[in-house]
């Protein structure tokens, strides 16, 4: 599993599982990431069970 993050500043994608983890990046400082990382944290639930629904699992 994982998310996409898209904005004006740049691109970013992170696995959810096993843990977040980023896994790519063009153009976020590393400030942003780590905020970035944190909302990911914060709606983690709400995003695994997001992936399940839309994909069925």
């Amino acid at each position: 599993m994982h998310v996409h993050v898209q904005a004006a500043e740049g691109e970013a994608k992170f696995w959810l599982e096993p843990e977040i983890e980023l896994a790519t990046n063009y153009h976020f400082s590393r400030k942003q990431l780590k905020e970035l990382e944190l909302l990911i944290e914060i709606h983690y639930d709400e995003l695994v069970n997001s992936w399940k629904r839309h994909f069925g699992c």
